[in-house]
């Protein structure tokens, strides 16, 4: 399932509390918010954060939800820190 953050009524938190609550709803967040990583400690958070440029974006992401989503029915270790 694919949610907005208006959709889920979040609209104008920011940063690490919309994270924050993010991680205690879902496995993932997709952004294209590229200083997330810097401005936020992912350490602490128990979220899988997937960073998109903002026009591959675009592009994309039609044909990329049923991929992503498929990640979370398959679950592995993920082999690296993103």
């Amino acid at each position: 399932q694919v949610i907005t953050v208006p959709e889920q009524g979040w609209a104008g938190i920011k940063n690490g509390e919309l994270l924050k609550l993010a991680s205690s709803s879902f496995d993932a967040f997709i952004t294209i918010d590229q200083n997330l990583t810097s401005q936020q400690n992912l350490q602490q958070i128990d979220l899988i954060i997937i960073v998109f440029v903002h026009t591959i974006f675009l592009f994309w992401l039609p044909l990329l939800i049923e991929p992503i989503c498929s990640l979370f029915y398959h679950p592995f270790d993920w082999p690296w820190q993103l």
